[in-house]
């Protein structure tokens, strides 16, 4: 790791370090192992997040898409939205964005070499400026189809931050035929025991979800074609099953969902 790293860990490296990334600290990967003395499945979990944006990824480039924005991406780590679009067409551009300067500095490192790819430091919570953000300007034309990617994140949105004004704004701002791609946590009462163990373990405040049932999801997308089949457990969305993998033998048990949302010509 590079000198001068802080101790202090960071969730995105916990989830790079799940995800078979090289880019965590001692202090990171502690938490990553005391995440999962309560969680256990919880890397599983981000796996298959992480498998469901490869998946919608490579769907979207087959039907034409070739922008992408990822929304609190944390690092670029391997098998990542760049990797996936770039290897089927080489012209595809990519905007990673997040909030976390340290996050934007490292992935900036990460994708250096990337042509057709950039990384904006933004609150997704704030469409107009993301949107407006000089690296995305230069890399993305709007008047055309854009992917935005919502991965793993509006569980950490509570009620209070109205994540459905969120998405429809940028929804407002993209050219028909654009999509959003989200997964989102379940209300899953494993995870709520898991969170509050965590608590009390190690007296520290876990991650903050905020879970929400299918319906919820349902009316974050509202106004959107939703793309077959629907809002689905995550792995059933376009489902690639993995033999060594007993949730994925029985992917309807999933703790979460999936789904892919079209922009349709007229609302």
């Amino acid at each position: 790791m590079k000198s001068g790293v802080p101790l202090v860990p960071n969730f995105a490296a916990v989830r790079d370090h799940w995800l078979g990334g090289s880019h965590s600290t001692p202090a990171d990967r502690e938490l990553a192992e005391q995440i999962m003395v309560c969680i256990p499945y919880l890397p599983y979990v981000v796996r298959s997040q992480r498998a469901f944006l490869r998946r919608a990824a490579q769907y979207l480039v087959e039907t034409g898409v070739r922008q992408f924005v990822d929304l609190g991406s944390g690092l670029p780590t391997a098998g990542n939205v760049h990797e996936v679009v770039q290897k089927l067409d080489p012209e595809g551009r990519v905007v990673y964005v997040d909030s976390d300067p340290a996050v934007v500095s490292e992935g900036r490192a990460m994708i250096a070499d990337s042509v057709n790819t950039a990384f904006v430091c933004a609150d997704f919570l704030r469409p107009e400026a993301v949107l407006a953000a000089p690296e995305l300007r230069a890399l993305l034309d709007l008047d055309e189809p854009v992917a935005v990617f919502m991965i793993d994140v509006l569980h950490h949105i509570s009620d209070s931050d109205n994540p459905a004004a969120v998405i429809a704004a940028y929804v407002d701002m993209m050219c028909p035929d654009s999509h959003v791609a989200l997964s989102h946590l379940g209300q899953d009462e494993a995870l709520i025991d898991g969170l509050a163990m965590f608590r009390r373990m190690y007296d520290t405040p876990p991650p903050t979800v905020h879970l929400r049932n299918s319906q919820q999801i349902a009316d974050l997308l509202a106004g959107l074609d939703l793309v077959e089949p629907g809002i689905v457990p995550l792995p059933l969305w376009h489902h690639a099953p993995h033999a060594d993998s007993d949730l994925d033998r029985k992917p309807d048990i999933f703790p979460g969902y999936a789904a892919l949302g079209r922009k349709p010509a007229f609302p």
